[in-house]
């Protein structure tokens, strides 16, 4: 049809002067240009292009065979209209969107929160919050481990899956991995909420919960050690003591016959795997071996 060579043609570019001029008084010609702007000027990656003339013209044949009562002009302002709500929607959830900053095993990172305040990430750690709604909805979801620096006289509150932590400027740390929420304070006051138990943490005070059991205790730093790419243990599980160890540096550790149970106290450094090894290793009499894999392999010492 002399209509559909004319859309083709205008849409590869290759219409005649005179062609154009008789393209534009047409009745639909407004209807297709602003489809067509409208489409060039959205950039989302997953959305497609304007389609090919043969993808065009199917759309519109199978419209008119559904809608047989429509015309083609009113068709297309419809479709355009779908389209520019849909543009809509897509920014209002990007604008929307929570901030969401995760980091991989071996890296650390620093936020600073629309407060001021700071949020130091430990490896394979995430926090979530909104931006926008900030001062209303003042809540941060963490999944790992970070380190807050509270700004003077902001407030907010800390979520993960096993606990709330409520803050009002001071430092603290929170680690939750699996079952296990520790919490420490080193500046201030904080508040912990997990179930129906309730504790206030005050500077120097420590707080862990690992499946069913409760334990206080207390923080001899500044803050925590990691932040100067140290981990330190006191009294945990050994099994924790590997996973965190396969955490900082992407590592696959193998132990045979060593109790995961066993109770560790010390620490290892993050630049050097060699020395990490053996600052776990020795206090327990074990042995270490790095494969030509790169998997690591820890087993008793034999007598």
């Amino acid at each position: 049809m002399i209509q559909d060579t004319l859309i083709k043609k205008w849409l590869n570019g290759t219409l005649t002067d005179e062609e154009m001029r008789a393209f534009q008084k047409s009745d639909g010609y407004p209807a297709y240009k602003k489809l067509v702007e409208d489409a060039s000027h959205f950039k989302a990656s997953h959305f497609n292009t304007v389609p090919d003339f043969e993808s065009f013209r199917e759309n519109f044949s199978k419209s008119q065979r559904k809608q047989p009562t429509i015309g083609r002009t009113t068709w297309i302002l419809r479709i355009a209209s779908v389209f520019i709500l849909g543009l809509v929607a897509y920014y209002f959830l990007l604008f929307q969107a929570p901030v969401r900053i995760e980091t991989q095993i071996g890296q650390k990172v620093s936020i600073e929160l629309p407060d001021a305040s700071l949020v130091h990430l430990n490896t394979s750690s995430e926090i979530r919050y909104s931006k926008k709604d900030w001062d209303k909805n003042r809540t941060l979801d963490l999944k790992g481990e970070a380190f807050f620096d509270v700004t003077k006289g902001a407030f907010f509150d800390v979520q993960t899956s096993v606990g709330t932590v409520t803050v009002v400027g001071t430092e603290f740390n929170v680690k939750q991995r699996d079952s296990t929420f520790e919490v420490a304070c080193y500046e201030g006051i904080v508040r912990v909420i997990s179930g129906s138990y309730t504790q206030e943490l005050k500077i120097g005070d420590r707080l862990r919960i690992a499946g069913d059991s409760l334990v206080l205790g207390t923080v001899m730093t500044e803050k925590p050690q990691w932040t100067n790419n140290t981990s330190f243990f006191n009294q945990i599980p050994y099994i924790e003591v590997i996973e965190e160890l396969q955490r900082q540096y992407a590592v696959e550790i193998t132990l045979i016959k060593v109790p995961t149970n066993a109770i560790f106290t010390g620490g290892f450094v993050h630049d050097n795997l060699d020395n990490a090894l053996m600052s776990i290793a020795e206090p327990l009499d074990l042995r270490y071996e790095i494969n030509t894999n790169g998997q690591v392999i820890i087993t008793k010492r034999e007598n």
